[in-house]
């Protein structure tokens, strides 16, 4: 009990119902299957019946005979309850050496990209002039010549028409990113 309340974090907090001696009973599962909870047995077993009523009601039931594996299973079930991070994973940059007013579409940048990739799912942060202007700017539309493209690669040119933004000028650069999701763990 000592080693389980000490993972509660401020985050995910762990919550025992119940400790004590003894095999797993009939009542320890409707406790559980009430509380939503788990039960965690060590060096204990289940009687066939509460084992039989755990699993029509289906609560786990987790045995296990050393400690350790107790708590680093109960953080890493913690750490599946926390929210992934939201990580910035850069993609590519692009420099706009012309622009284009097409009716009824609005401003197209035309740009050589210079490093990594231009990437129509990622997002774009306008820069000019070393200030950023405008970020987290959808794509909507990337052309490498007539052709609509997925992604761009470095040495080439492509047409970038950015979502609901038109103020583009020449000498701008498009900074293109991703938004990568990451998994927590307890701790961090």
């Amino acid at each position: 009990k000592k080693y389980l309340s000490e993972l509660s974090t401020p985050e995910v907090r762990l919550n025992i119902l119940q400790a004590m001696p003894g095999g797993i009973t009939e009542g320890d599962v409707l406790l559980a299957e009430a509380s939503n909870a788990i039960i965690i047995g060590f060096n204990v077993v289940a009687d066939e019946h509460a084992a039989r009523v755990a699993e029509a009601e289906g609560v786990d039931i987790r045995l296990y005979n050393i400690i350790y594996r107790i708590t680093d299973d109960l953080r890493k079930s913690m750490a599946g309850l926390l929210e992934p991070e939201e990580q910035e994973h850069a993609l590519g940059r692009a420099q706009v050496r012309a622009t284009f007013k097409v009716s009824r579409i609005g401003t197209v940048a035309g740009c050589y990209v210079t490093t990594g990739v231009a990437a129509k799912h990622g997002r774009v942060r306008l820069i000019r002039n070393n200030i950023v202007v405008r970020d987290n700017v959808a794509i909507e539309s990337l052309k490498h010549f007539k052709d609509d493209a997925r992604e761009v690669k470095a040495g080439l040119e492509c047409g970038v028409k950015l979502a609901g933004f038109d103020d583009i000028k020449v000498d701008d650069v498009l900074d293109f990113y991703e938004i990568v999701k990451v998994a927590r763990t307890l701790g961090s």
